[in-house]
């Protein structure tokens, strides 16, 4: 893996303003109006994202985030934080590289890089092939 291209969580926070139509043409908040409207996580977006890398320590690869923004798919900081422990349960048990199935999402992860390698939502799991994975979480 090439690790020039691995960003932390900081990097998916997309640019588009609030309200404004994005690439996938949902109309709603930006990720960072979502998490800087969390409850209990105040602060700017890149301070709680800071929070998140630091404790999870969860990296996404270019390609995943490409694939987040082209298909819509979003994580909350929940979110991260469980597919954190996942990775580590993984780890625990010896994996190297997992699928974990999330939210009607699929992420192929690189457990000894902590590295979200690519991302698909329910509509391209139909009729997708796996392979060079050993474990599989179901959340």
């Amino acid at each position: 893996m090439d690790l020039k291209k691995v960003n932390g969580f900081e990097s998916l926070i997309p640019t588009t303003p609030t309200g404004t139509k994005n690439p996938v043409g949902n109309i709603g908040p930006s990720f960072r109006d979502t998490l800087e409207g969390l409850g209990s996580l105040q602060g700017p977006a890149k301070q709680i994202t800071g929070q998140i890398a630091k404790n999870d320590g969860i990296k996404f690869s270019n390609h995943a985030i490409e694939r987040m923004r082209t298909r819509g798919i979003a994580f909350s900081p929940e979110d991260i934080s469980r597919l954190g422990e996942a990775v580590g349960r993984a780890a625990a048990k010896g994996s190297k590289d997992s699928l974990i199935l999330m939210n009607d999402s699929a992420l192929i992860v690189s457990v000894k890089n902590n590295t979200v390698v690519t991302v698909m939502d329910k509509n391209a799991l139909k009729e997708n092939v796996f392979t060079n994975i050993d474990s599989t979480i179901v959340m």
